[in-house]
């Protein structure tokens, strides 16, 4: 019974993570190329509206629904008889909770919630822009 609970929340969370990977990776491919294409103004506007409407069951539910599951998976494994898939058991979830999770909480969010402040038509928006698409540690010349 135990082994049937664990497998199944495995595979909801593999499927789960492929789901949100597959966001992450549409995002940073094609999503934030394009709005880099576009005027300061337009950039931001698009990227707020983004964050806004990013907010509801269809990306929550697996994004924050995984890292429940996740938390759940690595304490069943770590409780589990030792088995040969323990410790894959472990780094998938772990690196789910590290990897995306914590990740976007810890610096994406930060920066949303600083470009929700910003007014997407004023003056400042360009540096704004140039700010946020510079590589951390390099200064503008």
């Amino acid at each position: 019974m135990v082994d049937d609970v664990v497998f199944g929340t495995t595979l909801i969370t593999a499927l789960a993570s492929g789901v949100t990977g597959g966001v992450f990776f549409g995002f940073s491919t094609f999503i934030m190329k394009a709005l880099a294409r576009l005027p300061a103004e337009s950039g931001i506007a698009t990227m707020q509206s983004i964050n806004i409407v990013v907010v509801n069951p269809w990306f929550m539910t697996p994004f924050i629904g995984t890292a429940a599951a996740s938390a759940v998976l690595v304490v069943a494994a770590l409780l589990g008889r030792g088995d040969i898939e323990t410790p894959f058991l472990v780094a998938g979830p772990v690196l789910y909770l590290v990897g995306t999770f914590r990740v976007t909480v810890a610096f994406n969010v930060p920066r949303n919630n600083a470009l929700a402040a910003v007014e997407a038509a004023s003056a400042g928006t360009s540096a704004f822009a140039r700010s946020a698409n510079r590589p951390r540690g390099r200064r503008e010349r």
